[in-house]
C-alpha cells in the first residue's frame, strides 16, 4: 500500500467514526480515467460537514494524519459562502486538498444544472450515511475534454498574439528581460500559445482528448516534430536567446495558426503576421 493509500484509509476510518461528518468524496485525477495519475497526485477529498464551522477555525484535527511540511487555507469568502478548502502537505511528501462542505451547502450544489465541474470532471463516494449524495449524477468527465473554439474566439487569440510579440521586441530591444518574460511567458505562452496547441490536439483527435492541466500531455500528443519546434520557445535570461525564442513563437504560431484555420474554415490573418515580423525585425536590427 502506498502512502497516498494508507492516507486516504486513515482519513476514511476518522471521518467514518466521526459523527459530525455525513458523507466523503474523493474527487479529481485520481477518479478521471483521463488524467495522468502518478506517485506525486494529490488526494482530493470533499468532506460534508453537519457544522463544518469548528473544523475551518481550528485546523488540530489536520495533524491526526501526519507530520505537516505546509498549509494553504482558503474561506468560504473565496468560495462565495459555499465551501472552504485547506490544502495540506506531508512530511511523507502526500499532498491533501479537503474541501469542507455543509450538509445545507453541498446538497444546493449537489441539485445545480449542469452538474458543477469539480465533480462533472470525475468524482466516488467514499461514504455516505445519509444519502446526501444520491441526487449527483455521474459525472461524464467531459470538462476535461479540449474545448472547441468558435470562429471569433480564435481571431482574438491570433490576433492577440501577434500583437503581443510586439512588446515582447520592444522589451528585448531595451533590455527588460523581467518584462519580456511577463509578455512572453505569462500572457503569450499561458494565454494564446497553450490553448493554440490544446486546439491543435483536440482537433486530431475529433475533440474527445485531454491534455490534463496547462499542457501537462502535450508529449504525449503532439508529433515529434513538432514538440521540438514548441520546446524552441523555450529560453534563458540571454537577450539574444529570447529574441531567438521570439522568432520560434512566431513560426508555432504560423503553423499551428495556418493549419488550424486550414482545418477548422477559419480566417487566418496572414496580413497581421506580415506586417508584425515586420515590425520584429526593424526593432531587433535597428537598436536603441
Amino acid at each position: 500500500m502506498t502512502n497516498r493509500d494508507q492516507r486516504l484509509a486513515a482519513v476514511t476510518a476518522w471521518a467514518t467514526a466521526n459523527e459530525d461528518i455525513r458523507a466523503m468524496l474523493l474527487t479529481s485525477s485520481l477518479v478521471n480515467p483521463y488524467a495522468p495519475v502518478d506517485a506525486l497526485s494529490d488526494l482530493d477529498i470533499e468532506l460534508i460537514f453537519t457544522d463544518p464551522a469548528p473544523y475551518i477555525r481550528d485546523n488540530a484535527w489536520l495533524k491526526i494524519f501526519g507530520e505537516i511540511i505546509a498549509t494553504v487555507e482558503e474561506g468560504v469568502a473565496a468560495f462565495e459562502g459555499r465551501h472552504a478548502m485547506k490544502m495540506v502537505l506531508y512530511e511523507d511528501h502526500v499532498k491533501i486538498d479537503f474541501k469542507i462542505y455543509s450538509v445545507q451547502h453541498f446538497l444546493e450544489d449537489a441539485a445545480s444544472d449542469p452538474l458543477p465541474e469539480d465533480w462533472d470532471i470525475g468524482y466516488r463516494v467514499i461514504f455516505d450515511k445519509d444519502q446526501v449524495t444520491a441526487q449527483l449524477p455521474p459525472p461524464t468527465y467531459a470538462p476535461a475534454f479540449i474545448q472547441q473554439p468558435d470562429a471569433a474566439r480564435f481571431a482574438q487569440v491570433m490576433n492577440d498574439a501577434w500583437w503581443d510579440m510586439t512588446y515582447v521586441a520592444k522589451c528585448l530591444a531595451r533590455g527588460d528581460i523581467f518584462y519580456a518574460k511577463f509578455m512572453s511567458e505569462n500572457m503569450m505562452r499561458t494565454d494564446y500559445l497553450v490553448p493554440l496547441i490544446e486546439w491543435y490536439i483536440g482537433s486530431l483527435h475529433e475533440w474527445k482528448v485531454s491534455t490534463n492541466k496547462h499542457g501537462r500531455l502535450f508529449p504525449k500528443y503532439l508529433p515529434p516534430e513538432r514538440w521540438r519546434e514548441i520546446q524552441a520557445t523555450f529560453s534563458g535570461a540571454d537577450i539574444a536567446d529570447n529574441w531567438r525564442a521570439l522568432y520560434a513563437y512566431a513560426d508555432v504560431i504560423h503553423q499551428l495558426g495556418t493549419e488550424l484555420a486550414g482545418r477548422m474554415g477559419f480566417v487566418y490573418p496572414q496580413d497581421t503576421e506580415r506586417k508584425v515580423r515586420k515590425y520584429l525585425m526593424e526593432v531587433e536590427t535597428q537598436g536603441w
